[in-house]
């Protein structure tokens, strides 16, 4: 399966580009492209989801074929979260309990947390990592309260925090580790209720460049 054409990989600001580097994971917002393959709309829904490239044998037809979801890709789980994805409940079934356990955890209270629904959770991450026209969400806070596995933009360039230090992000991987004052205030890319479930203990998966 190829798409080395088509607009759909995807930085940690949630953006697509036209880049021949697949990545680890795919995912999807829906159908975002017309009948010649162009990116039309940054999304068609709030379940953005993040996908094993391969599932039980299942054969998936050519990326952006007509009628069928505009299948995104990323190069590591914890880019998908900084760009506002979280992990489907089909084809990753024990990645997403996971993460909706720790997300459910950290953002709702005791008494209210059974009852949950994973609407609901869409419902909040897409407010927090977009408005209307695609714009990025971001919020700004002192390097040093960050978790691992949090991706945040400093001087106009994303960066990966690993327990190795501070990494550079691009499409090929993560670079290695830069110098930057604990003290900075950054733009956090990764959504806040995303960031509160990384502290609760959920660490994303990350690009074997970034596994220092």
């Amino acid at each position: 399966m190829t798409s080395r054409n088509l607009q759909n990989r995807v930085d940690p600001w949630g953006k697509l580009h036209a880049v021949p580097n697949r990545g680890e994971l795919m995912g999807n917002r829906g159908i975002l492209h017309n009948d010649s393959n162009a990116i039309v709309r940054p999304w068609a829904h709030k379940a953005w989801v993040t996908c094993l490239l391969q599932y039980n044998g299942i054969k998936r037809p050519k990326p952006f074929s007509p009628g069928n979801y505009s299948e995104l890709f990323f190069i590591d789980e914890a880019t998908a979260f900084a760009a506002g994805h979280r992990p489907c409940a089909y084809c990753q079934r024990a990645r997403h309990r996971e993460f909706k356990d720790a997300w459910v955890r950290a953002n709702v209270a005791d008494e209210l947390g059974a009852s949950t629904l994973m609407s609901a959770i869409d419902r909040v991450l897409h407010a927090e990592r977009c408005v209307p026209g695609g714009r990025k969400v971001t919020f700004e806070v002192p390097l040093i309260e960050l978790p691992i596995g949090a991706m945040f933009e400093y001087e106009e360039a994303a960066y990966l925090v690993a327990s190795a230090g501070y990494l550079p992000w691009s499409f090929d991987g993560y670079g290695a580790a830069v110098s930057i004052g604990r003290t900075a205030v950054v733009k956090v890319l990764t959504p806040q209720s995303v960031i509160k479930a990384f502290v609760e203990g959920f660490v994303p998966i990350v690009h074997s460049s970034g596994r220092i």
